[in-house]
């Protein structure tokens, strides 16, 4: 549909909250240096105990959530995960364990597995100990990384080998590939760092080169040939936004079929969106059928009629939704903008700055800030 002008299509019917993310809690042995969680997760110390939790399951499992992902943080510093995931199964959940897998035992594992556990994500930060360990922040991350993924195939379950590729590592791409076969995974995450939260405060450090970039899709598309019919890995490589003209349909639209929960209760239409000047609703306060269908944070962002120039009168506003509402608010200060990384945007310099900038590889900062209570501290103590 080509719509010019104020002509508006008719807002979409809100869908169903058919994927839940259940963050259950903000604590994790590691300090990516482009972790997902807010800068002031310190802050946020409280976390929904075990029957708030499954409370939070059954209400969105009764507006059509099928698949639940358990992440954090790291999830497995939950005492009652095992008792999460049981509850989950018997509501009828697909359930997929998002984890650094430090700390987890076999007997552990197999309990998940008991529980009725059907997926585990299993995070790498690159293909040998000395990188890993330093990326991740931690010195026996990576010697554990690997015997979790290993008791994660001898127990059965599908893995999923994640690894965010970023300049600091992405000239190993061949070897991280090399790994993850090694490993017989079944799927194979090669997402290039999105730039949220701590990713964009790290941003000068971990943002490739065009040149990097080319070479290293080019690499997974060799292993790509090399492993057709020889074995079932599956490599998914995933171009950042910063390299794109257009917004990728972010979300496949606000609130349309994603629906994270924080440690706290918060409700969220995507993981990134606590760091919008929005009031978003809690679970202890709100039902999910009210959170999801009738609180203002979910209808912000809805349908068309928030939308400005040049969105507003975009014949592709229907497949990019004007593009990520927290990219738009991070780098412009204002959710209503178009997502700069849009060709079309007149904010698009920012991102066409940040490409030059990787071009020079001339970091702002001399150093990486990890994630870590110091660093959130002094994060916002500063502003």
């Amino acid at each position: 549909m080509n719509c010019t002008g104020s002509s508006l299509p008719e807002t979409p019917e809100t869908g169903q909250p058919l994927w839940l993310l259940a963050e259950l809690t903000y604590r994790c042995p590691l300090q990516c240096p482009y972790c997902s969680n807010p800068l002031n997760y310190d802050q946020q110390k409280q976390e929904l105990s075990t029957e708030q939790w499954i409370e939070v399951f059954r209400q969105a499992r009764a507006l059509g959530a099928a698949q639940l992902g358990f992440s954090g943080g790291e999830p497995l510093l939950r005492d009652d995960l095992e008792e999460l995931i049981r509850a989950a199964r018997e509501l009828g959940y697909y359930t997929n364990l998002i984890t650094s897998g430090m700390g987890l035992t076999f007997e552990r594992m197999q309990a998940f597995k008991d529980a009725g556990l059907d997926h585990i994500q299993v995070s790498f930060q690159a293909s040998d100990a000395e990188l890993n360990d330093y990326l991740s922040g931690n010195k026996r991350s990576f010697r554990e990384k690997l015997e979790v993924a290993r008791t994660v195939k001898a127990l059965g379950y599908p893995m999923v080998f994640n690894c965010v590729i970023h300049r600091q590592n992405i000239e190993q791409i061949d070897k991280i590939i090399e790994l993850s076969i090694e490993l017989e995974s079944d799927y194979v995450e090669l997402a290039t760092s999105q730039y949220y939260g701590w990713a964009l405060k790290n941003r000068d450090h971990l943002l490739p080169s065009e040149a990097q970039l080319k070479t290293a899709e080019a690499t997974t598309n060799r292993y790509r040939e090399q492993i057709k019919g020889k074995k079932r890995t599956q490599l998914i490589f995933v171009v950042p936004d910063y390299y794109e003209e257009r917004p990728k349909g972010c979300m496949n639209g606000w609130g349309n079929l994603f629906l994270t929960i924080t440690p706290d209760g918060t409700a969220l239409p995507c993981h990134s969106a606590r760091e919008l000047p929005i009031e978003f609703p809690n679970v202890l306060n709100d039902s999910i059928e009210s959170i999801w269908y009738r609180s203002t944070g979910f209808n912000l962002f809805r349908g068309y009629e928030w939308m400005k120039e040049p969105c507003r009168s975009c014949d592709e506003k229907e497949k990019d939704f004007g593009g990520c509402r927290c990219q738009a608010f991070l780098l412009t200060g204002d959710a209503n903008n178009a997502d700069p990384v849009c060709a079309k945007s007149p904010n698009h310099h920012l991102i066409t700055d940040a490409r030059n900038n990787a071009e020079q590889n001339n970091p702002a900062n001399s150093e990486m800030i990890y994630r870590n209570r110091k660093n959130s501290q002094r994060l916002i103590a500063t502003g």
